[in-house]
């Protein structure tokens, strides 16, 4: 089987030779839309011997997506942004999974860096070239629509998966959605689409997340509420909705927030994409004194993905608070190995030392959680060198 690469991208040099090289050799032809760079961009793509095609750009990610599906020639399609890299040890098993004659998509898990509650998502992005599949939405483009379409008349097709991390996308990180102006583009466009489909529970969660999370919080709940009503739901859009109703009642309507995440958790979905459920789940019960069923719940997130540094320091501020002082430090030391740039964790880990009297460790760990709070712009840094300063301790 023939697999084709397909971008579209505009004034990404930057990112895109380590997007491209993760994939040149793995594909058999490359296909680049570009939609007006002014750098680099196009000089970059024609040393990777793509193919190169222009496009002027209509606000539109589904009309560039499916212009740039015109000049693939595979039998299958990987679709990739320039943020976003092939992981090497995914590729024998996307070359054996595109051999399969049943498959119409392939799903790949896609890793969110920058994401620490949710770092795992699940896209549709390797599948099998047919005049019926192409993308819809002028934001967050899909082809998810097509082939529900699709499958209604043609039955026999499956849609499979790959279960390990296959694409890690570094869109997610607060530099880079502020130097692209990514939440100001998102609004308008999605607010476009839900003006034609007030209904469509896909842009309900997507926009109602987003004005979450710009503080419009009662013009998202309203969303998220009608994506619920819609008759079109499916396990992955259920746990979305869920979760992040979740995340709006946490902070003061609790029982309802557990309500959510619990329906959320309960979806038949692959456990990765449940992360941020558990993990707010957790954090709830922990909130409200439930310490063993916090810590039954960071554990069962732990068991999923051993490398989540966030649930490291959960689990070890549950062990605090029973006090298991030895298990707490472990915990936020794992934190700290696996993301040394958690100013909490260093932060949190200090205290526990100073608990049990190693003051000199004690102190090292806050000393670098002043420095990496003051790196990040935080406050917290000043506030943790008055209160130490208070106590009678020079940092």
């Amino acid at each position: 089987m023939n697999l084709s690469f397909c971008m579209i991208v505009k004034n990404e040099e930057a990112a895109l030779p380590q997007c491209l090289a993760s994939v040149c050799d793995v594909v058999d032809e490359m296909v680049v839309l570009d939609t007006g760079s002014t750098d680099g961009t196009i000089a970059i793509a024609h040393q990777f011997n793509a193919k190169v095609y222009s496009f002027e750009w209509g606000n539109d990610f589904s009309a560039a997506r499916n212009e740039a599906l015109q000049y693939v020639r595979g039998d299958w399609v990987l679709v990739l942004d320039a943020d976003e890299v092939l992981v090497p040890d995914i590729v024998a098993d996307l070359q054996q999974a595109i051999c399969s004659e049943q498959h119409l998509v392939i799903n790949l898990v896609r890793q969110e860096v920058g994401a620490a509650q949710s770092p795992y998502s699940m896209v549709s992005r390797l599948f099998r070239r047919h005049p019926e599949v192409y993308f819809t939405r002028p934001y967050h483009a899909m082809i998810d629509d097509s082939v529900d379409a699709l499958l209604q008349r043609e039955s026999d097709w499956q849609i499979g998966y790959l279960p390990e991390v296959a694409i890690v996308h570094d869109g997610y990180r607060s530099d880079v959605i502020a130097a692209k102006n990514k939440v100001a583009k998102a609004r308008s466009i999605m607010e476009g689409f839900l003006a034609k489909h007030p209904h469509d529970p896909y842009v309900c969660s997507k926009l109602g997340a987003l004005y979450v999370e710009i503080g419009e919080t009662q013009k998202g709940l309203l969303l998220l509420e009608r994506g619920l009503q819609s008759s079109l739901l499916n396990a992955p859009l259920l746990y979305e909705l869920h979760y992040h109703l979740g995340s709006v009642y946490h902070q003061h309507q609790p029982l309802q927030a557990e309500h959510h995440y619990q329906i959320a958790a309960q979806q038949p979905i692959l456990p990765k994409l449940k992360l941020g459920a558990l993990n707010n789940w957790g954090n709830l019960l922990k909130e409200k004194g439930n310490l063993s069923q916090a810590k039954v719940l960071y554990q069962q997130v732990l068991e999923i993905d051993p490398t989540l540094a966030i649930a490291h320091n959960n689990l070890a501020m549950t062990f605090k608070s029973l006090g298991q002082l030895t298990s707490a430090i472990d915990h936020y030391q794992i934190a700290i190995d696996l993301q040394p740039d958690y100013a909490d964790a260093h932060q949190n880990l200090g205290v526990v030392l100073l608990k049990v009297g190693q003051v000199s460790e004690s102190l090292a760990a806050f000393r670098r959680a002043i420095d990496l709070h003051e790196q990040q712009g935080s406050s917290e840094g000043d506030r943790l060198r008055q209160g130490l300063q208070d106590m009678g301790f020079s940092v």
